[in-house]
């Protein structure tokens, strides 16, 4: 017989070709809409400071419009507030969550007598995982045709690209179109901060920004700028070299990083 527990599901919400949001960040989302900190969001959630500074921003990198408003620092340890495009993720997922409850209980009933092992195969979700600190959600705009790789350029906010250097298979194999959602994907590792205007480097892609958070560690520090729309792009340089640049909030910087650097991906 099969068990009443045997089925269950983990929601994972998504908006058209938008990104993927589960019961974790929607838990951190409300505890941030209640309490308006992120340390103390994170705290009833069971994250640290950092991860939930983190998720904070990643999803206001994926989503088209920033879902919190967010700063760091203060003696709450950074305040916050939904926007309106976070109320309505969160609105929207828990509408979807009560008619997933129902329809995995009809689908239990279905299933009943199906080997346990069987049952397994019958569902699956398609995901994303990457180690990669930057994570930016964009349209195509140009894709330049070469004999082996093509140059993709890919808006991720209001007057930022990123560009990006890929082979022609890759560029079939993802389907890559002019109008088509990708994700650029950069370690913080690969991003060069740089402080002074007339800048000339090799480097393809050039983004100015502001910093907004610098986390100090013994041998590095993690440089995270605002570049336009709520998107943030994550840069991890020597603390050494942070301190001789003076980098600090407010403080205005490009970020430069080599086109075939950036990873591309789809959904």
């Amino acid at each position: 017989m099969v068990s009443p527990q045997l089925l269950s599901a983990a929601l994972s919400l998504r908006r058209g070709e938008g990104p993927r949001v589960g019961g974790e960040r929607i838990a951190l989302l409300e505890a941030l809409d209640e309490l308006g900190s992120i340390r103390a969001a994170a705290a009833r959630v069971g994250l640290s400071y950092k991860a939930a500074w983190d998720a904070v921003q990643t999803l206001n990198n994926l989503f088209e419009t920033p879902l919190v408003i967010a700063r760091a620092g203060g003696r709450q340890g950074g305040a916050a507030q939904l926007a309106p495009a976070g109320h309505a993720v969160v609105a929207a997922f828990h509408r979807v969550e009560l008619e997933l409850a129902a329809a995995m209980d009809r689908l239990e009933r279905g299933v009943a007598g199906v080997p346990a092992d069987d049952i397994g195969r019958l569902f699956w979700s398609l995901g994303m995982q990457t180690s990669a600190r930057n994570a930016l959600r964009g349209t195509v705009t140009h894709i330049t045709d070469g004999a082996v790789n093509a140059e993709v350029s890919l808006a991720v906010a209001d007057g930022v690209e990123i560009v990006a250097i890929v082979t022609r298979e890759s560029v079939s194999a993802l389907r890559l179109a002019v109008g088509q959602p990708a994700i650029a994907l950069i370690k913080s590792s690969f991003v060069v901060l740089a402080k002074g205007d007339g800048l000339v480097t090799s480097a393809r892609n050039h983004i100015g920004g502001v910093v907004s958070r610098r986390l100090d560690g013994p041998v590095s520090s993690e440089i995270t700028l605002d570049i336009a729309d709520g998107k943030t792009l994550t840069a991890t340089i020597t603390h050494e070299s942070a301190e001789a640049m003076g980098l600090t909030e407010g403080e205005r910087v490009t970020a430069l990083i080599k086109a075939p650097h950036v990873i591309l991906a789809v959904e």
